[in-house]
């Protein structure tokens, strides 16, 4: 065989071994673009984290069995000049191509999961604002904002029946405190806005209330504030019955109520934060049924968001002789019908260390 003939037979043998390398890589190629799974596909759930490498999510991907080749996404990418890639949680279908999982991941199509949020009986609006910002992206301060916007709480107050003027008083903290029924409750995600989160609630208490509309003696306002001061002072529900008898009594013979709830919130002390100071009992506040100038008078407004339970208990109270009331340091409730037998419990429960000390 002559040196020519040689040559080129080992030039086609390299071109037909280039060819078969090409075809192959092209077919490697296009394979690795396909999906997963043609047909029955299942849908799979990634977390990609803010700051992984393009390299490591292809990896990741395929791992997971979202891609079919991690080194094919790479190229990929590297041929269509992708660059970035959006962190969060994807839920793929592995039946979708290579193309169709990067333009997801490109364009942040996130799941955007459910948020619950639990709002607990008895906590006031400092509780409210921070269990959403615990939840969602809104802040404390978002909260506190709304709140103070004169012209949505007067939206709310032509909304709903429930709502009077009287929660736009001047020294009223926050306008809906009282009035956001206690419960779990679920929102499309964590985006949901403030006035969304106050709405739903607002419904939800909306329902309820009208259930026992037929029931209400007396303004709602005065009920609402009675629940608020029952959900505190008592826990059981016979307990509470019997307390807002008492406090009825009090407020018909022109009496302060003397509640340490009260003024625990006119201070801003959470029950449990720490004992209140002896000055801070005798200070004028309208929150501040221990104080002066309170005789015969309700707080100024609801001093918590009451439960169903409590409030049921203002409508249906106990009618009672009784005048006085008094919880140790265990939440149980003592009743007196005179102020010298409510001196003499007051005396013994301190004997025995039950009672609140203040400093």
């Amino acid at each position: 065989m002559d040196k020519k003939k040689i040559i080129w037979i080992s030039i086609a043998i390299i071109v037909g071994i280039v060819i078969c390398i090409g075809l192959g890589s092209f077919v490697w190629y296009q394979m690795g673009k396909k999906p997963v799974q043609a047909e029955n596909g299942k849908v799979i759930r990634v977390e990609i984290e803010d700051g992984r490498g393009m390299i490591a999510i292809a990896d990741l991907l395929e791992e997971k069995e979202v891609v079919r080749d991690s080194n094919v996404m790479k190229i990929y990418m590297k041929l269509h000049a992708i660059s970035k890639l959006q962190a969060g949680k994807y839920d793929f279908d592995n039946s979708k191509d290579l193309p169709t999982i990067l333009s997801q991941m490109q364009k942040g199509e996130v799941v955007k999961e459910e948020v619950k949020i639990t709002f607990i009986e008895g906590k006031n609006m400092r509780s409210v604002a921070k269990a959403i910002a615990d939840k969602t992206k809104n802040t404390e301060e978002d909260v506190y904002q709304l709140l103070e916007d004169e012209a949505y709480i007067d939206s709310l107050i032509e909304k709903y029946w429930f709502l009077s003027d009287a929660i736009k008083k001047e020294g009223v903290y926050y306008p809906l405190e009282g009035y956001l029924l206690p419960d779990t409750y679920i929102f499309e995600n964590e985006e949901v806005s403030v006035k969304t989160i106050f709405n739903v609630i607002l419904n939800y208490t909306d329902q309820f209330l009208s259930e026992h509309k037929e029931e209400m003696k007396y303004d709602l306002y005065e009920l609402m504030t009675l629940a608020s001061i029952a959900e505190l002072e008592g826990v059981s529900q016979e307990d509470r019955k019997e307390i807002v008898g008492v406090l009825v009594n009090r407020l018909q013979k022109g009496m302060s109520l003397g509640s340490d709830v009260t003024a625990y919130y006119a201070f801003k002390v959470d029950m449990g934060e720490r004992d209140l100071y002896a000055n801070e009992l005798k200070k004028e506040n309208p929150y501040n049924t221990r104080g002066p100038n309170m005789e015969g008078k309700l707080p100024i407004g609801p001093i918590c968001n009451p439960s169903r339970e409590a409030i049921l208990a203002t409508l249906n109270y106990t009618k009672t002789d009784n005048l006085y009331f008094v919880a140790d340091k265990n939440k149980k409730v003592y009743f007196t019908k005179t102020y010298e037998e409510h001196n003499n419990l007051i005396r013994q429960l301190k004997n025995e260390g039950l009672w609140y000390e203040y400093e």
